[in-house]
């Protein structure tokens, strides 16, 4: 077993399995209601129209779209792309740039690589998605975690933490925050907080790296209005994916930002994987230019509202004496915080035996203060599993009460 050990660097030890990735492992093949991923619900990806663009772009464009493109992009889908965003309230200044990425993990991965050295000061939300966070730990930064609350990261706690960093000297090089509908707690950050950041990121002098995966499923009044369309200094690398408003499988992301970083992303992509699949690419232009992105988007929108509801209403019918939930306006998850102290981690397995499956919250936070916290996930199971799903879950809670 430890034959290869003696071979590998150092980093290595930095990699940590994604607890969300090992669950489903787990899961796999069992007859399990799974809360757990952040899956799309698969009916509302249109497989008829997608069929037809996948063979119209191979009889079209089939010399271009099976070659090799380049790092940044196939230049028509990016015009394309500029296009939905900026039909989407989506700022793009002059001095913007966009890179097509493997999803926006991708995004993250790259965008981290270029401005991060070890030891440096990352703000992150308290919690926050476990993907980013393990990133940010194997390039040995320093995690700063600033507490969210119904109206997302605390601004007014970040800017008493900043003041007492300047104070010492110290300085912090960059934020990450996941505003809209947030994963994992589902909250969303209010404009007045969105606002107070964008000043203090240029008062402080750092970054804001804006993840926005799921601005699109907003289910109560309008879109919030995105960071990077409130930053008039370019200090907002906004980035974001068609894995939710069209399908995971293609593997399409995106980030938008200063076109000086954006340029040592495309030289990093360049190491990582040459430049993301062109065919999807085509695809993906396709599915936006005949308003196929917009119709899978209303009609998630649509279902996951349904499920957002059913799950608060089998919350409140089940677990009302014995935890907390956030209440999205949008997204897939919904955060379940118990009254009394118990480690959700440990609680996993007691629920897999009764057939029902969630993500543990303390791995979302940086501090693990999050130990009697779960997340769960409603835009994949169906309507049944999530009534039927909740009612097992409460009664696992119950009997280790």
């Amino acid at each position: 077993m430890d034959k290869y050990i003696k071979f590998l660097s150092k980093r290595t030890n930095k990699l940590k399995a994604s607890e969300i990735r090992e669950l489903l492992k787990l899961t796999e093949g069992k007859n399990i209601i799974s809360f757990a991923g952040g899956l799309p619900d698969p009916t509302v990806f249109d497989k008829d129209k997608l069929i037809e663009i996948a063979r119209d772009v191979l009889e079209n464009f089939s010399d271009k779209a099976l070659q090799y493109s380049p790092t940044r992009g196939v230049s028509v889908f990016i015009e394309t792309l500029k296009n939905f965003l900026l039909d989407k309230g989506i700022n793009i200044s002059n001095n913007d740039d966009i890179i097509v990425t493997t999803g926006s993990q991708e995004a993250i991965y790259l965008a981290s690589t270029v401005l991060i050295d070890r030891r440096d000061a990352i703000i992150v939300e308290e919690p926050t998605y476990l993907a980013a966070l393990n990133v940010f730990k194997y390039l040995e930064s320093r995690l700063m975690p600033v507490p969210i609350d119904d109206d997302g990261m605390n601004t007014e706690v970040l800017e008493d933490y900043l003041r007492k960093l300047r104070e010492d000297g110290r300085r912090v090089k960059l934020a990450y925050v996941n505003p809209t509908c947030q994963n994992p707690s589902g909250t969303t950050m209010s404009i007045a907080r969105r606002k107070h950041l964008i000043e203090l990121a240029s008062q402080h002098d750092f970054l804001i790296l804006e993840d926005d995966p799921y601005g699109y499923f907003i289910f109560e009044g309008e879109r919030p209005i995105p960071l990077k369309s409130l930053d008039r200094d370019e200090r907002v690398l906004y980035m974001s994916t068609f894995s939710k408003i069209l399908a995971p499988g293609l593997r399409i992301g995106w980030a938008v930002g200063p076109a000086e970083i954006i340029r040592y992303m495309e030289l990093a992509k360049q190491n990582v994987d040459l430049h993301s699949s062109t065919f999807s690419q085509y695809i993906v232009m396709e599915a936006i230019m005949r308003g196929v992105v917009d119709a899978t988007i209303e009609r998630a929108r649509s279902l996951y509202k349904v499920k957002r509801d059913a799950m608060l209403e089998a919350l409140e019918q089940n677990m009302h004496t014995t935890a907390t939930w956030t209440k999205p306006i949008g997204g897939l998850f919904i955060m379940v915080t118990l009254k009394k102290k118990i480690d959700t981690k440990k609680l996993l397995l007691k629920a897999i035996e009764k057939g029902v499956a969630y993500v543990p919250g303390g791995s979302f936070y940086v501090s693990r203060r999050g130990s009697n916290t779960m997340r769960l996930n409603y835009s994949y199971p169906t309507l049944t599993q999530i009534r039927e799903g909740i009612n097992r879950l409460a009664l696992t809670i119950k009997e280790s009460t």
